[in-house]
Order: C-alpha cells, then sequence, then structure tokens
C-alpha cells in the first residue's frame, strides 16, 4: 500500500492512500468471514461459496454490497500503521473511486491523533490492596470437576430382574441394524449404552424398546430420518434385531492414589496431582491478583489526569463497549431488554457505562503520560508481553503477526506501552496489604 499526508490541521491529518489488488481481495474476505460469523451463519457445505452459502441460508444474493464498508474501512488500519501515526480512535475510510475486490482502491482517512495529557504529579501512587489469597478449595473443586469428566456407566446390579425399561433409564442394549440387505454399521453395536426417553432415537424405536427386560429379544421395524447422497432429506426405514443386556447406573469415580497411578501415571499419587493443579490454579490466581494491583494504581493515576477529552472519543469508546457487551450477551443467551434491566433500567445503566468510558480514558491517556515522562521505550520482549496479558492462550508471535497484517500494530503498541507503564507504577508504589477480614484495631474503633 502506497500511503502520503496531504493535510494537517491541528490534531488531524488526511492521508491518501492506494491499496493493492490483493489488499482489496484479502480485506473483502476478511469482511465476508466476519459477516458470516456475526450472523451466526453455518459453514459453507462441500464445494459451496460463502456467497452462496449466504444466499441460502438468508436470501443475500450480493453480499459483497453488504460488506463493501466494511472492507474498506478494514484497509484505514493498514494507512495508518504505513504512516506511523497513532489515532485517537480508529479512522474510517473515504473511498476516492469504486471499490472493486482484485483491483486497486484510492482513498482518503483522515486521522484524530491522539493527544498528549499531562498530569498535576508524577510521584509515586499510594494503593491499598488486600493480601493475595489461594484458596484450597479451588484445587478440591477441580479435582471434584475431574471426576465428574471420567463418570461412567456400570451395569447395576441392584435393579429387580423383572424390571422393564421406562423413560429415563440407563441401558446397554445391542442391536443390529439393516436397511434391506445393507448392514446399518453406524446403528448396529454388540453393546452401548443408551438412555430411554430421552429422545436420541425415533419415536419408533423408543416406543419399542419400553417394557423390555434384560436378556429380552425383539425384532422390529421404525422410520428414522436421513439424507440421500445428494444431501436431500429422505425417510430411512430400518429393520432392528435388540437385546437389552443390562440396566446400568452413573459411576462417578473416587480420585485417589490408585486411580491416579492407572489413568494419569505422569504423576506419583494424588499428591502429586493436587501439588500440579495447585501451581496451576495458583498461577493464574496471580496473574488475576497483579492485574487487580495494576488496575488499582493505575485507577489512582487517573485522578491526577487534566485536560478535555474530545466528544468523538467518548463516542468511540463508548459504541466500543456496546459493541462488546452484545457481543457477549448473544454468547450468553441474554437480550439486551434483559441486561439493561438487571443493571437498574436505561437511566441508571446510561450513566453507568459513561461513568466506565470516563474511567477507561482517563487511566489510558494518565498511563500514555506516565511512560511518555519517564522517557520509556519498547522492544519485542514488551510486546510479546503484551500479548500474552491480552490473550494467555494464543501464541503472541501469532498475534504480533496478525497486527502486522491487519494494520493494528499501532494498538498493539499503545497496549504495550501501557503495561509497561503500569508495571513501573506498581513497582514504584506505596502499597498497604489491607485484610479485609481482619478484626479492626482499637484505633481504628475509637475512629469510626
Amino acid at each position: 500500500m502506497k500511503v502520503k499526508q496531504i493535510k494537517k490541521d491541528g490534531d488531524k491529518v488526511t492521508l491518501e492512500a492506494v491499496a493493492t489488488a490483493q489488499e482489496t481481495a484479502q480485506a473483502m474476505q476478511s469482511a465476508k468471514m466476519a459477516f458470516a460469523q456475526s450472523m451466526g451463519m453455518k459453514p459453507p457445505a462441500q464445494g459451496q461459496t460463502l456467497e452462496q452459502a449466504a444466499e441460502e441460508q438468508m436470501g443475500i444474493k450480493n453480499l459483497d454490497s453488504i460488506v463493501e464498508a466494511s472492507a474498506m474501512d478494514a484497509l484505514a488500519p493498514l494507512a495508518v500503521d504505513k504512516k506511523g501515526v497513532t489515532p485517537s480512535y480508529p479512522p474510517r475510510a473515504k473511498a476516492k473511486g469504486s471499490f472493486k475486490p482484485n483491483e486497486e482502491f484510492r482513498f482518503e482517512v483522515e486521522v484524530e491523533l491522539k493527544p498528549e495529557y499531562e498530569l498535576t504529579s508524577y510521584e509515586p501512587v499510594k494503593i491499598q490492596v488486600p493480601p493475595f489469597q489461594m484458596n484450597e478449595s479451588i484445587v478440591d473443586k477441580q479435582i471434584q470437576e475431574m471426576a465428574e469428566r471420567y463418570t461412567a456407566y456400570v451395569d447395576d446390579p441392584d435393579v429387580p430382574a423383572d424390571r422393564v425399561v421406562e423413560k429415563g433409564d440407563h441401558i446397554r442394549l445391542a442391536m443390529e441394524a439393516r436397511e434391506g440387505d445393507k448392514e446399518l454399521k453406524g446403528l448396529s453395536t454388540k453393546g452401548r449404552t443408551y438412555t430411554a426417553g430421552q429422545g436420541y432415537m425415533p419415536d419408533g424405536f423408543e416406543e419399542q424398546i419400553l417394557g423390555m427386560k434384560v436378556g429380552e429379544i425383539k425384532e422390529f421395524t421404525f422410520e428414522g430420518p436421513d439424507f440421500d447422497e445428494n444431501m436431500n432429506e429422505r425417510t430411512q426405514t430400518v429393520d432392528a434385531k435388540v437385546t437389552i443386556l443390562a440396566f446400568e447406573k452413573e459411576h462417578t469415580p473416587v480420585i485417589d492414589d490408585e486411580w491416579v497411578k492407572t489413568n494419569m501415571p505422569m504423576y506419583k499419587g494424588l499428591d502429586d496431582l493436587r501439588a500440579d493443579i495447585g501451581k496451576s490454579l495458583e498461577r493464574q490466581a496471580r496473574m488475576e491478583y497483579d492485574g487487580y494491583v495494576r488496575q488499582a494504581a493505575a485507577a489512582e493515576l487517573a485522578t491526577r489526569f487534566q485536560g478535555k477529552i474530545a466528544d468523538e472519543v467518548y463516542e468511540h469508546m463508548r459504541e466500543q463497549m456496546l459493541t462488546n457487551i452484545r457481543m457477549d450477551l448473544q454468547q450468553q443467551g441474554m437480550t439486551w431488554d434483559q441486561f439493561v434491566e438487571q443493571n437498574g433500567g436505561e437511566q441508571q445503566f446510561g450513566m453507568m457505562l459513561m461513568l466506565q468510558v470516563r474511567q477507561m480514558l482517563t487511566q489510558g491517556f494518565a498511563l500514555d503520560a506516565y511512560f511518555r515522562h519517564k522517557g520509556m521505550s519498547i522492544n519485542e520482549e514488551d510486546l510479546v508481553e503484551a500479548c500474552r496479558a491480552m490473550n494467555p492462550q494464543m501464541n503472541p508471535k501469532q498475534m504480533i503477526k496478525q497486527a502486522e497484517a491487519s494494520g493494528h500494530m499501532f494498538a498493539l503498541r499503545e497496549s504495550a506501552e501501557r503495561l509497561k507503564a503500569n508495571n513501573d507504577l506498581v513497582a514504584q508504589a506505596e502499597i498497604e496489604v489491607v485484610d479485609p477480614a481482619a478484626p479492626a484495631s482499637a484505633g481504628d474503633a475509637s475512629e469510626n
């Protein structure tokens, strides 16, 4: 991409850029994938394009026209990164011609440069935090969850011999299944656990096995849904021979030395397993605690912030937070109205949101000022640390490559700078550890 600055007006600069044919094609494909994901589309069938899938599933006849604006906006960060400027918020692309995939595209980007603020003081902050605690009950919970994951079905010896299969019973059955002369290997089994009445098999099958006893053999025919070789729905007729082998019950193992040695031979016994789980959980808890301490220090530093934040910056951060909230609600299966009601209604939620927006902005700008005042700089190691802080599960090197490819290195650099400033702020801070569970001293009581 070719980029040049054509105008500067105060804190705003205008960039002119020309994206290559390859860049426009990548931007369009990324926009289509993002749209499909946001709309919950199913993956395209074999041999089907994303456009065909969108038309089939959603009735969209021209996917390009719907995602074109998003594709253009995806090119804007590339221009910003190329020029090495840092925006207050992600800018949008303004087309200087028609946008077509696989062709060059000329556009302009107006960038609101991130302002430099100052603080009333750069002296060490003073904060109070609770002590770090590692609750051993969390390890017990992990052990119990592990036991539940290994829950299995075993024969139930307490079931009377004349007991018949009822809805909700766990049974082990054998089945020979055929369609005409063809054996249905997916249905046939010499022994498989089945829970009656749960709808795992068609009604015709359920009706036949209810009332059977252990050792009983029954031959019957039932129908079920299937697909032909062209993936068209059809009705399948199955000839079945079913034998009830046993009634079963759920069995959750006791995690003890013997179980650990049998199922997890890399550990010497239960104590060794508990120690390893404890170390892992302690690392996680320590990371969360350190994050809490950094947050407390940054919040205190933000009280020294001075200056006016532009309305456009507030609005962008607000929209970004709303988008993140809506995505989280979609994953949780909660409606927007339910969420707002849980948070006190429209007015209270709106006020709470604006307070959070201001808090995030002032803390970020305060850390920027601290970083600049201390004469700090970042290197690749700092970028890696920032990536780990954002997503400990992902390869940081891969995250850096993604940021470079998408033009968001300016955002990653900003995160790395703020994290480095925050770590130094904590290192220099006067930290008082206060246990909220500890009884108040006589002096404290008299003061209250």
